[in-house]
C-alpha cells in the first residue's frame, strides 16, 4: 500500500496552510468575537481555488480528487474552525449535490461561480422537529396544474444560508406521500431572494462564530418544475449520498481541529515553566501529549484510507461513518487535554485552544451525530 499523498495534495497542504497561517490567524479571534462572517477571506479561499478542488475543469474547477480536498479542510480546521466550517459546507453541501445529480443546465449556470468562490450554495435539510430522523421533514412542496411548485416550511441550523455571498439553497421536500403515507422527497433549488424564502441569522452560538448559521422559512414559495436536482422522487438518496461524502469533510474538519490543539499544547508545554523546568519534561505531561499525538496519527490515515475507497469508485459508505466518529471524538479529547495542559490559560479567549475547545463540540453533532454513526456502523456488522 502507498501511503503517500499525490503532488497535487502535498501542494495544496503547503499552500492552504500558508494562507490559514498567514491570512486567517491573524483575524480569526476577533472574526469570533464579532461573530463576523468574512466575506473577504471566503473570497480569497476562492482564489486559491479551494471551492473549485473537486469541481472539473470545464465547470470552472480544478478536478482533483476528493482527499485533495479533505486535506484543504484540514488545514484550514488547524487555524480556524469557522473558516473551514464555510469550506466544508460550501463544497460539500452546496456544491456536491449539483456536481453528483444536478442536469446539465444546472452545472453550467451555478458550478463556475460557486467553484470561485464568488458565491455560495446551502443545503436545506434539519428541521426544527426533524434532525437525526430526517425522513420526518414536513416542508413540503405542491406542484400546481401549470407545474410550478409551492415550498412552504421551515429548516435550521444552516450553514451558508444567510450570508452576503449566498447564491441560493438546495431544499428537501416532501413531494408527494403513497397510499401507506410514506413520503417521497425531491430536492429543490432555491434562488436566494425568491419571493417566500425568508432567512433568519442565528446568534449566541458555542462555536463556529465566524460562520453563518440560519433559520429558513418557506412561505408559499414557488420555484418551476426545472428547479428539480436531478429527478422527482430523487431526495432521500441524493441526501443519503451527500452526507455519506460530506461526513468525510466533518472528519477533516475534527481531524485538524486536534492537530491545531495538540500543536498548541506542545508549544505551550515547551514554554511553560514549573518546578524549574518546562512542562513537557513532565511525564504526566509527556504522555497526555504522546496519547495525543497517536490518536491524531491514527485518525489521519483511517481518514485518508476513506478518502481513497471513495476515490476508486468502492463502497465507502461504512468508513465514512467511522472516520467521522473517530475524528471528532479524537478532536474532543485532544481539545480537551490541550486546554488542561494550559491550566487556566486554556480558559482564557487570547489562547487558541479556548476556541478549539468551543469549536470541535459542533463535530460530534453536525452531518449525523456520534450516535447515528454508531447505528450505521452497528447495522453494517449485523446488529
Amino acid at each position: 500500500m502507498d501511503f503517500e499523498l499525490t503532488d497535487d495534495a502535498k501542494m495544496i497542504r503547503e499552500t492552504v496552510r500558508k494562507f490559514a497561517e498567514t491570512k486567517i490567524k491573524p483575524v480569526a479571534h476577533e472574526l469570533d468575537e464579532k461573530e463576523q462572517f468574512s466575506a473577504e477571506l471566503t473570497r480569497q479561499m476562492g482564489e486559491l481555488g479551494i471551492f473549485g478542488i473537486i469541481v472539473p475543469e470545464e465547470y470552472g474547477g480544478q478536478g482533483l480528487d476528493y482527499l485533495s480536498y479533505v486535506v484543504a479542510v484540514e488545514e484550514l480546521a488547524r487555524v480556524d474552525g469557522s473558516q473551514a466550517a464555510t469550506v466544508a459546507a460550501g463544497v460539500s453541501l452546496g456544491i456536491a449535490p449539483l456536481l453528483y445529480f444536478g442536469t446539465d443546465t444546472q452545472k453550467k449556470q451555478y458550478l463556475p461561480r460557486l467553484a470561485s468562490g464568488e458565491g455560495l450554495f446551502a443545503f436545506g435539510l434539519t428541521e426544527p422537529e426533524a434532525g437525526s430522523d430526517s425522513r420526518g421533514s414536513k416542508t413540503k412542496a405542491v406542484q400546481g396544474p401549470d407545474g410550478t411548485w409551492t415550498i412552504d416550511g421551515a429548516k435550521i441550523f444552516i450553514t451558508n444560508a444567510s450570508n452576503e455571498l449566498t447564491d441560493g439553497i438546495i431544499v428537501q421536500a416532501v413531494s408527494a406521500r403513497t397510499e401507506k403515507g410514506d413520503p417521497e422527497f425531491t430536492c429543490f433549488i432555491v434562488p436566494k431572494g425568491t419571493p417566500g424564502l425568508s432567512v433568519k441569522t442565528m446568534h449566541k452560538k458555542l462555536m463556529w462564530r465566524a460562520s453563518i448559521t440560519s433559520e429558513l422559512f418557506f412561505s408559499g414559495v414557488k420555484v418551476p418544475d426545472s428547479s428539480i436536482l436531478g429527478k422527482r422522487g430523487a431526495g432521500s438518496r441524493q441526501m443519503l449520498k451527500t452526507l455519506d461524502s460530506g461526513r468525510l469533510s466533518i472528519a477533516a474538519m475534527g481531524l485538524g481541529c486536534a492537530q491545531g490543539a495538540y500543536e498548541a499544547a506542545l508549544s505551550y508545554a515547551n514554554q511553560r515553566q514549573q518546578f524549574g523546568k518546562p512542562l513537557a519534561r513532565f511525564q504526566a505531561t509527556a504522555f497526555k501529549l504522546a496519547d495525543m499525538y497517536v490518536k491524531i496519527e491514527h485518525a489521519r490515515w483511517f481518514l485518508y484510507r476513506a478518502c481513497w475507497l471513495r476515490g476508486q469508485g468502492k463502497p465507502f459508505g461504512t468508513e465514512s461513518a467511522m472516520a467521522k466518529l473517530y475524528c471528532s471524538e479524537v478532536a474532543q479529547q485532544v481539545a480537551n487535554e490541550a486546554v488542561q495542559i494550559h491550566g487556566g490559560y486554556g480558559l482564557m479567549k487570547e489562547f487558541d485552544v479556548e476556541r478549539f475547545y468551543r469549536d470541535q463540540r459542533l463535530l460530534q453533532i453536525g452531518e449525523g451525530t456520534s450516535e447515528i454513526q454508531r447505528l450505521v456502523i452497528s447495522r453494517a456488522i449485523g446488529c
